[in-house]
């Protein structure tokens, strides 16, 4: 997702003055061929947008809402549910803490805490489309954006989710609008609102049996990519030594 470079131009001049593009770019941590590449296309990307306003010690989701497409930004936010702070603890995680569980009752101790891993984790956008979304979600969201079905589901397979996809998913699901920004990875959790120790709250009060079914729902839709994956090697190994 981009804002016009115009705009851009406009709410960087708004916010840093006469600063140039290059110190700009170095206080961002942005090439500056980068940021002229794109102004030269004439879209700026939500990325650079995010990395000037953090740079500037901006609010993100306040610069973000600056632009036409993102004005109801900050009027959309609201705390995660439990479901969607779960959905942002990886798969390595939650297993580590079904096995501190287990090692804390056999040793009749209390168990380790769990140092979660950062958002967003290799199956936080999934996760997070499954806490949130009624069964027909991908399809509605789909729909609204008019957009192949297939093309949503690539992005999610990927991993991605664009910033439009993923606020129409949050409002078709009647969840904070920034949240699913932070599954993708442009916000952080502190920068969507999100309480501090959020997630591990949401941990620590998961029941042991909600905890498990959680993991093997996770474990179920890794397999499935697994064998995707597996599928699609078997059939590229196929294709070459046929040609071989």
């Amino acid at each position: 997702m981009t804002v016009p470079a115009k705009l851009f131009q406009q709410w960087l001049t708004s916010v840093a003055g006469t600063t140039s593009h290059a110190a700009v770019c170095r206080a961002a941590g942005i090439k500056r061929s980068t940021l002229a590449q794109q102004l030269v296309r004439g879209r700026v990307s939500l990325a650079t947008v995010a990395a000037v306003s953090r740079s500037l010690d901006l609010p993100v989701v306040a610069s973000l809402a600056a632009f036409p497409t993102f004005t109801n930004l900050t009027a959309g936010m609201r705390p995660p549910s439990t479901a969607e702070l779960l959905s942002q603890i990886s798969d390595t995680d939650l297993l580590q803490e079904i096995l501190n569980r287990n090692v804390a009752a056999e040793n009749l101790s209390e168990s380790n805490r769990v140092h979660l891993s950062p958002v967003p984790h290799r199956s936080s956008v999934r996760a997070w489309l499954d806490a949130v979304g009624p069964a027909d979600l991908r399809q509605k969201v789909a729909r609204q954006a008019e957009i192949a079905p297939q093309n949503l589901s690539a992005q999610i397979s990927a991993n991605r989710l664009t910033a439009e996809l993923a606020i129409e998913s949050a409002r078709i699901s009647n969840v904070g609008l920034t949240n699913g920004l932070v599954a993708t990875g442009l916000l952080s959790p502190a920068e969507a609102g999100w309480a501090p120790g959020a997630r591990e709250g949401a941990l620590l009060e998961i029941s042991n049996s909600a905890l498990v079914s959680l993991a093997a729902q996770r474990l179920e839709a890794l397999s499935r990519t697994l064998r995707r994956t597996e599928a699609d090697s078997a059939a590229t190994r196929s294709i070459w030594e046929n040609l071989g």
